[in-house]
């Protein structure tokens, strides 16, 4: 009989964790395969611990608690710049239980606010109080998530841009973020991400050495363009084809550098 179990600190549910238990956070991935009768599952562990909870801006940086919500972001002013991100996980019902923790673990083609904390140098907080860069993270995504936190982006830094067939709330054939800095009219320390073009969240790091020290223009982005898949094996599925998203790719590289509208 599959038990639940609740603790009051992050911690207590982290040493809880282990073979047949899974953490419940907003319940937007455990629960579907709950419903779909997954039986690996014995036990699911969830916390009150409040801490989990909270959005702080402390130093110049952005601390997230794990269970911050999609609709939680949408409302708060300091995240305003993370509101196109957030609206475009699920409709409203989905967005009121998708959390910040959980999106790391959503499954290809999910997964678009990890995109946007790629993008941001995220870091990652698991329990017990290590740190860990998000890329590295995502690797195995070991230990239970308690927070992220970044630099909060100056204003025009950041942009976000998904590319769906069914709207307003399909999965993403591709989503990209990007943030550009600039210092005397080039850019520097740029970071773009890609979702859905790999088995989770990805850095493009051909087009990052490209836009390194180039114009943000159609001259200075021309090389970041033709690099624009280098390195990356897009999958296939019944959204798209590895090479459609190869194809189209530039495309959408092009208008979220830009920041042209979707047509």
């Amino acid at each position: 009989m599959l038990r639940v179990e609740t603790y009051p600190t992050a911690a207590e549910a982290a040493r809880a964790l282990g073979p047949g238990a899974r953490f419940l956070g907003g319940g937007s991935l455990v629960m579907i395969e709950l419903n779909y009768g997954a039986s690996d599952i014995e036990r699911i562990v969830r916390t009150t611990d409040p801490a989990l909870k909270d959005i702080r801006v402390e130093a110049g940086r952005i601390h997230l608690g794990a269970l911050v919500t999609m609709a939680d972001v949408l409302r708060s002013r300091e995240l305003s710049f993370l509101a196109p991100v957030a609206q475009a996980v699920g409709g409203p019902a989905v967005r009121s239980a998708a959390s910040v923790g959980g999106n790391l673990f959503a499954p290809h083609p999910y997964g678009d606010f990890t995109v946007a904390l790629l993008a941001l140098d995220a870091m990652v907080q698991t329990a017990g109080g290590a740190s860990h860069p998000l890329e590295g993270y995502l690797a195995d995504r070991s230990g239970l998530v308690t927070s992220v936190s970044f630099a909060a982006p100056a204003s025009n830094e950041f942009a976000f841009r998904k590319v769906r067939r069914v709207r307003p709330k399909g999965a993403s054939v591709m989503s990209m973020a990007c943030r550009l800095s600039r210092s005397a009219g080039q850019l520097s320390g740029v970071r773009v991400a890609y979702g859905a073009m790999a088995p989770t969240a990805v850095r493009a790091k051909a087009v990052e050495q490209a836009l390194e020290g180039a114009t943000l223009d159609e001259r200075g982005i021309a090389p970041a363009l033709a690099r624009a898949t280098e390195g990356l094996d897009p999958p296939t599925d019944a959204l798209a084809s590895a090479w459609y998203r190869k194809e189209t790719a530039p495309v959408h590289l092009h208008r979220l550098l830009l920041g042209e509208n979707a047509r």
